[in-house]
């Protein structure tokens, strides 16, 4: 069986709650990707270089997002640093500012200025808390050779800090970025309702071994086991509102993708919508979940309501997609006018699902 019953299917518009624009000549590039994957609202990361850290900046670069596209509702965050006091939360929430992010330090893509301990930032959750805004937690445990943690486990090695934050402030919106275990899952549905978190779409279709011989699916946290795969598949379909859409979407320059050392991230922002589709129908396939767990409510929610839900993010204009089977094939390589940026797509080359704007 598969989710033909899906093809034409009209739904509210897609929201995608974790995505990398990064900026200058990539910006341009991929900004107009967002509304060609089915999305109109998107929670945009802070990692730039410099990071985002103070309001002016998210706010100016918001203002570089909208111009290239002013059809999307960008969610801008700041990024977690000794910079971000409490005074800069209240500041920041005025001026509709959404979410922090946390950054282990060194763990991934511009996280240097990341964190080392939670605890200095304890006054800071204690005002978020307050002004009901969101901590948004890249969940691993940096690596070393006295830790015993590796890309595999440094996951899980995180999930009893996650727990350990939602206790000392169970009233702080928390939001674990991109789960990738069963571990996980368990972990944020054992939390109160403030906790929720997001699951890409790639790695609704990847494990250990599929990165490992391909650059263009290597990201961080990685993939892990079949199992892990499974326990994503099943929790998408499984109706529950904590879990919903965040791509984590980040494109790299293709030239990063090869050599000594490879960048971690995975380009899916123009097919963000129609990937989940094609995961869940390949997940159909492999017996991981049967065609009838996956109803038209359960898309709705997770790709879209679920997450606006959470945020507050209500479409205003209550714009439409319909849903189209094999709607499009994924492009080989995406560049700019002029050569100079290119780009390599998840399942490049391959058809996916399609989300047409009514």
């Amino acid at each position: 069986m598969s989710l033909q019953q899906f093809d034409g299917l009209e739904i509210p518009a897609p929201a995608d709650f974790h995505v990398h624009l990064r900026d200058g000549p990539m910006m341009e590039l991929v900004t107009p990707t967002i509304r060609q994957g089915g999305v109109n609202t998107v929670f945009v990361m802070p990692n730039l270089v410099p990071p985002i850290t103070t309001v002016q900046h998210a706010l100016d670069y918001k203002k570089r997002l909208e111009a290239i596209e002013p059809n999307v509702n960008f969610l801008m965050s700041l990024y977690l640093h000794p910079d971000i006091t409490p005074e800069v939360v209240k500041e920041a929430v005025a001026a509709g500012i959404t979410g922090i992010k946390s950054y282990p330090a060194g763990v991934t893509t511009n996280s240097s200025a990341g964190v080392v301990s939670y605890e200095p930032f304890y006054p800071v959750f204690e005002e978020m808390e307050r002004q009901n805004m969101v901590l948004n937690l890249h969940g691993e445990v940096p690596g070393s050779k006295d830790n015993d943690i590796t890309i595999l486990n440094a996951e899980e090695a995180f999930l009893p800090t996650l727990k350990g934050l939602h206790e000392r402030f169970p009233k702080l919106r928390i939001i674990l970025e991109h789960c990738t275990s069963a571990a996980a899952i368990e972990a944020v549905k054992s939390c109160g309702p403030t906790v929720s978190a997001t699951i890409t779409a790639h790695h609704l279709f990847l494990i250990v071994d599929d990165w490992a011989g391909d650059p263009h699916s290597f990201c961080k946290p990685v993939a892990k086991t079949p199992k892990d795969r499974e326990a994503l598949l099943k929790t998408v379909v499984s109706g529950n509102q904590k879990f919903f859409l965040g791509t984590d979407s980040a494109p790299h320059p293709a030239i990063n993708k090869r050599g000594d050392k490879v960048a971690a991230g995975v380009f899916t922002q123009p097919h963000a919508v129609g990937y989940v589709l094609s995961a869940l129908e390949q997940g159909i396939e492999r017996g991981v979940i049967k065609a009838d767990d996956v109803t038209e409510e359960k898309l709705k929610g997770f790709l879209g309501l679920n997450g606006r839900k959470f945020y507050g993010a209500e479409d205003k204009k209550g714009e439409k997609v319909v849903l189209r089977k094999d709607g499009v094939k994924v492009q080989s390589l995406l560049k700019n006018a002029d050569g100079s940026i290119e780009v390599v797509p998840f399942r490049r080359d391959q058809k996916t699902w399609s989300a047409e704007w009514k």
